[in-house]
């Protein structure tokens, strides 16, 4: 089974780009699953069908869902919710303050990540396509096993045993199963870690950047391709959408040539990923027709569900007094180049090219002691200031 989960800077077009994947799958004879994370609902939009909070199906091998929180939250959170709200109200909390507590942090993104775990254990499909929200809601999805279980933790610390105690007096005396409650959030919190280990597991997961050739667009992409590669999860590929034909136009001549040096940089920056670039369709982007256009323009003959690419470009190491970073590079030809640090970004200048990387935040409180470079890998001394 294949995963495959698109994130970018909102707006970009994640949405067209992973509906077309999941159609070109689907084409391919892969039984495939497109589901949307994003609140926003334009997957509906994007092939001009009105989805459901359940799987239904659009095309020949082809199924589509769109996710609803209120839905899903009753569907997986209800028992846990109302057990919560019984813990915090014994404890002496007042019922408006109990009610906001009992909603977990990342219940949204957890109620999403549990349709996620089902299908996958079912194996109810060949592909799952994830039409993430953007590329911030898309890190809490992923770190969310561990948030959860860390608030679990300080919220009762050690009371498991006085939880399934007591619950078995509560549920007798209200009827509200609060020890069951409390068995039915340790197993969530099992099958988002067991799905949290499927995304780290690149042949069964590819996570894909869509971007556009934009300033703050090329940014934000480095900067979720380095948390990325930095939590684990394998980036394959990236998508750059909305590219202007290289025309003559008084109204956006200035803009087609800076589209082309972000072309570079992106080149540059991203290599030796598999990139693809998507002309801009001249047209708003909806219906399976151009959807099918599109995916072709993506994947030509190539499988969707390839690994295109596997490799970790950068790596960690604790020492005694911060970390070693090392950066693979590849652009580097000569040694003669200039390295600056400026809070978690690292600016590279090579006679007349500039490279930026961006670097994990805690990088914004530590000093670079020292640097070397060893075709391909950059290597980077961090320390506590």
């Amino acid at each position: 089974m294949r995963i495959i989960l698109f994130t970018g800077k909102g707006g970009v077009g994640k949405t067209t780009t992973a509906a077309a994947t999941a159609l070109k799958c689907a084409e391919n004879g892969y039984k495939t699953l497109i589901i949307s994370t994003d609140p926003a609902h334009s997957l509906s939009d994007a092939l001009d069908i009105q989805l459901e909070p359940e799987p239904k199906p659009v095309s020949p091998n082809l199924w589509c869902m769109e996710f609803d929180v209120y839905y899903s939250m009753k569907k997986y959170w209800g028992n846990m919710r109302e057990m919560m709200k019984a813990i915090f109200k014994f404890q002496g909390v007042k019922n408006v303050v109990a009610e906001e507590l009992s909603v977990l942090p990342g219940m949204e993104e957890g109620a999403a990540f549990l349709w996620i775990e089902k299908f996958y254990r079912e194996k109810t499909y060949d592909v799952i396509v994830i039409d993430s929200a953007p590329t911030g809601e898309t890190l809490t999805l992923l770190s969310l096993p561990q948030v959860t279980k860390s608030w679990l933790t300080k919220a009762f610390p050690g009371q498991k045993f006085a939880i399934k105690t007591l619950g078995k007096v509560v549920r007798k005396a209200t009827g509200i199963p609060v020890d069951k409650g409390y068995d039915e959030m340790q197993e969530l919190f099992d099958k988002l870690e067991t799905i949290q280990q499927a995304f780290l597991n690149p042949e069964i997961c590819s996570i894909r950047i869509v971007a556009n050739p934009e300033r703050m667009v090329v940014q934000e992409s480095k900067r979720a391709y380095s948390y990325l590669q930095l939590y684990g999860y394998n980036v394959d590929a990236v998508v750059v959408n909305r590219i202007l034909p290289d025309v003559e136009s008084e109204l956006f001549g200035e803009y087609i040539e800076k589209q082309k040096e972000y072309l570079q940089e992106i080149e540059e920056s991203f290599a030796p990923l598999f990139i693809r670039k998507v002309p801009h369709q001249g047209k708003e982007v909806f219906g399976m027709e151009l959807l099918k256009k599109i995916g072709d323009t993506i994947y030509g003959d190539t499988d969707p569900t390839a690994v295109y690419h596997l490799e970790k470009p950068l790596k960690v190491i604790d020492t005694e007094t911060g970390y070693i970073v090392k950066l693979k590079i590849p652009f580097i030809k000569e040694k003669d180049f200039e390295l600056n640090k400026f809070g978690d970004e690292l600016i590279i200048d090579l006679k007349n090219r500039r490279k930026s990387v961006f670097l994990p935040k805690f990088a914004n409180y530590m000093k670079m002691a020292s640097f070397s470079y060893e075709s391909p890998w950059l290597t980077i001394e961090l320390v506590r200031e």
